[in-house]
């Protein structure tokens, strides 16, 4: 998992509405909030998404943007964001290779069973590139306040 303060791994992903998120694209101009989630229209994955969702106006006027990030395919993500009205993109990272690179695919248990998966997480990543706040194992309720409260710092 990247460290705080160290670079935010680079990394480029089809997504919805956008064709393509590139995270260099914000460098300089731009905070991004990269959040990584299981899967989507599961309960906890979709009340952060209208959590998100729903603080978008406040995380924009701090020149923030959020990018959401599972496994699920393109088709799943628009469904999804229509669905629940999301104003963000969501990135397909079907291979999980980004997921890798922010330590996020794990081994999972679940109902005695083990099997690979994402694992809650969220990077709030600065506009020099750098992560500034890591949250590696988000509990949904209340985290949109937390990441807003990191926002905040960066801006002061």
């Amino acid at each position: 998992m990247p460290k705080v303060g160290g670079r935010a791994p680079a990394f480029t992903l089809p997504a919805v509405p956008d064709g393509k998120v590139r995270l260099s694209q914000f460098k300089g101009e731009k905070n991004v909030v990269l959040y990584f989630y299981p899967r989507d229209n599961t309960p906890g994955c979709t009340t952060e998404a209208c959590d998100f969702r729903d603080n978008m106006a406040a995380l924009q006027r701090k020149d923030t943007v959020v990018l959401g990030v599972s496994k699920d395919s393109l088709a799943s993500h628009e469904k999804f964001a229509a669905k629940f009205d999301l104003p963000f993109p969501l990135l397909a990272d079907e291979e999980h290779q980004v997921c890798e690179k922010y330590g996020v695919w794990l081994e999972k248990k679940n109902y005695g069973k083990t099997y690979m998966g994402i694992q809650r997480a969220t990077f709030l990543i600065n506009k020099q590139g750098k992560i500034a706040a890591a949250w590696p194992k988000v509990k949904v309720a209340g985290h949109v306040d937390e990441v807003r409260a990191a926002i905040d710092e960066l801006n002061d």
